[in-house]
């Protein structure tokens, strides 16, 4: 799978944005604006925080840009700020626990499912289960599916090991599978 992240920026485009180019900085904003505040949002399941990492993780790439050497591609020191970002807002905020007790369901506004098509219905869906999920639990499982990261990648950046990420993702797939109402046999035919 490719990442939303993998935007291929031109060597100027990164050169102006050093000397304070303004369009320069507007040009990479728009290029990485949805990726990371999708990122955000999937680890953070609040829209509020989510706009908060966004901006704070902006600033934190127009701040750090003379520091990027160039050794990877741009998106990825992105990317990395992007989780680090929302990792550290969420650890802030004590949200990042290590027990499994699953958090209070928010309430649920059903609305939004009645009137929309079976696919878009069946995202709703997901992103509500998702939503319900332990923030640890549903950041973990975003950064494995979603983002592509390894378990050890992951157990690194959680300050655990390779083998915390592997029973987090397998824990919270069952979960997943309970809160959508999809039995084990169900997803091997489907």
């Amino acid at each position: 799978m490719r990442s939303p992240f993998a935007i291929d920026l031109p060597d100027t485009l990164i050169a102006a944005a050093r000397r304070g180019d303004e369009a320069a900085w507007s040009e990479i904003y728009r290029h990485f604006e949805r990726p990371v505040y999708t990122l955000a949002l999937r680890m953070t399941a609040h829209p509020d925080e989510a706009s908060e990492v966004l901006h704070d993780t902006m600033l934190k790439v127009f701040e750090g840009i003379a520091g990027f050497r160039g050794s990877a591609p741009f998106w990825g020191w992105l990317r990395q700020i992007a989780v680090n970002t929302a990792l550290m807002r969420l650890r802030r905020a004590e949200r990042l626990q290590f027990s499994d007790d699953p958090p209070e369901p928010e309430p649920d506004d059903q609305r939004d499912a009645d009137w929309l098509p079976a696919a878009a219905t069946d995202a709703a869906l997901l992103r509500r289960a998702l939503h319900a999920l332990p923030d640890t639990t549903r950041t973990v499982l975003w950064l494995h599916h979603g983002e592509g990261y390894t378990h050890e990648e992951i157990g690194r950046l959680m300050g655990k090991g390779a083998s915390f990420s592997k029973s987090r993702v397998s824990r919270g797939l069952s979960q997943l599978r309970e809160l959508l109402g999809v039995t084990r046999t169900e997803v091997h035919h489907a």
